[in-house]
């Protein structure tokens, strides 16, 4: 299957903690990096989402909002991968920037021209991914 989400994260499933509605899920990527999703019950209960099963996490680029510096905020986005900029290919308007993660995993955003600059996004600089969880997509391998 071919899917046009940017990142396509490859882990296994390291928690689930099931409420009312949704769950929260927590997905290891490998080599300490983490990632949290909120799916609703009834799509935990028919991928059958467990700890040790294998996922795929789906996120958008422009779901991904790209962070330098210290930041003085809390913020509400569960997904906060600190690693860094390994790639930035600049369009007429957007760029893309590839955060690679301590672990290899690697996140790519799409940020405005203007956010590259002001950020000073370039290979070699720390940066931080934030991702809400409920922009995470779950999916599983076909048995």
């Amino acid at each position: 299957m071919k899917i046009s989400a940017r990142n396509v994260l490859r882990g296994t499933v390291s928690a689930v903690k099931a409420g009312a509605v949704n769950a929260e899920v927590h997905v290891d990527l490998g080599a300490g990096d983490q990632l949290t999703a909120i799916v609703t019950l009834a799509s935990c209960t028919e991928l059958e989402l467990a700890p040790g099963k294998p996922v795929v996490a789906l996120v958008k680029a422009p779901w991904v909002i790209v962070m330098t510096g210290d930041s003085e905020l809390k913020l509400s986005a569960r997904n906060q991968l600190a690693g860094t900029v390994s790639a930035v290919e600049t369009g007429a308007v957007n760029a893309e920037v590839v955060i690679t993660l301590p672990g290899g995993a690697q996140i790519a955003a799409i940020v405005t021209k203007e956010a590259v600059k002001d950020l000073g996004l370039a290979p070699g600089v720390a940066a931080t991914a934030v991702i809400k969880a409920s922009h995470v997509v779950l999916g599983v391998p076909k048995a």
